[in-house]
């Protein structure tokens, strides 16, 4: 009989494209990889790999494998959820992810109210820069800014909240320095995106080297610290004391909120009550969202 756990290590290879990165993968070292694969060639009497300078190939068996181990890894999910999405108790853990800006900047007080309401639900929050993936599991629900929903999977349950849009900050005192015939400011970006062509011309036009920071946090603090002008989601930028929106300039939009939920994991009640309040939640934010109100009340 074959294990499944050792078909994971055969999966975590092939995609991976080297024992390495199949280890890194799954949290264990290279000899484990090794030995898994060497378990499931033996079970199945052939080889699945063939070792090149540049990584691991699969051989024509392994083709045929991965076909499979595709499919029971996509039969093990189903059963995952199908029985998750039967658990009706509201506790047990709860995993959300959501961008950064947004549990830190905005929702983390009404995070915190939830598990007053629910003690029995253990929340873990995934706030990265990477898309956790619901129909692996890796989270429950999902808060994410998307543009165009059909760039969504088609098997995710989608609740669309209100629009956020997006303006042009600097603080206080570089903007009133600017504005008094003072030298254009920079611009500052996260790493990554760079530099707007329509900031090198116009009344906005910026100047010099870019100011460029690794995480949202610290362009929130080199723009107060008046080292030029960057773009804020207007619920961030308009609550904070030190920043003030650059006059004239246009919001843009970053996209709907969307609560995103996958299958079965949908019907389980911790799921439910949860998005339930967030999006009740996040309909009031609508003007703070949209830039409307600089207020949370």
């Amino acid at each position: 009989m074959i294990d499944w756990d050792d078909v994971r290590y055969f999966l975590a290879a092939a995609r991976g494209g080297s024992v390495r990165a199949a280890a890194k993968r799954l949290g264990v070292n290279h000899a484990t990889v090794l030995r898994r694969i060497a378990q499931l060639e033996d079970r199945l009497g052939a080889q699945m790999f063939e070792k090149l300078p540049s990584g691991y190939r699969l051989t024509a068996a392994g083709e045929e494998v991965l076909e499979f181990a595709d499919q029971m890894e996509a039969s093990s999910h189903q059963l995952e959820t199908r029985v998750f999405g039967r658990d009706q108790s509201v506790g047990g853990l709860l995993r959300v992810t959501l961008p950064p800006p947004l549990v830190a900047h905005l929702l983390m007080p009404d995070f915190a109210e939830f598990v007053r309401l629910h003690p029995g639900i253990e929340m873990e929050i995934l706030s990265s820069g990477e898309l956790a993936n619901l129909t692996n599991r890796e989270a429950d629900v999902a808060i994410r800014v998307v543009y165009d929903r059909e760039t969504l999977p088609l098997n995710l349950h989608g609740l669309k909240g209100p629009d956020l849009f997006g303006g042009f900050y600097m603080s206080g005192d570089r903007l009133a320095e600017w504005r008094a015939g003072g030298p254009d400011p920079r611009w500052i970006a996260i790493s990554g995106h760079g530099v707007p062509d329509w900031t090198r011309e116009g009344e906005l036009r910026t100047t010099g080297a870019p100011f460029t920071t690794m995480d949202f946090e610290a362009q929130i603090a080199a723009v107060r610290q008046g080292i030029g002008i960057t773009a804020l989601p207007c619920f961030v930028g308009d609550a904070d004391p030190l920043l003030e929106r650059v006059p004239e300039t246009d919001l843009h939009l970053y996209g709907p909120v969307w609560l995103l939920t996958q299958g079965e994991t949908r019907k389980t009640k911790r799921v439910r009550l949860f998005t339930e309040f967030v999006s009740r939640r996040l309909a009031a934010y609508a003007p703070l969202l949209a830039g409307l109100s600089i207020s949370r009340d």
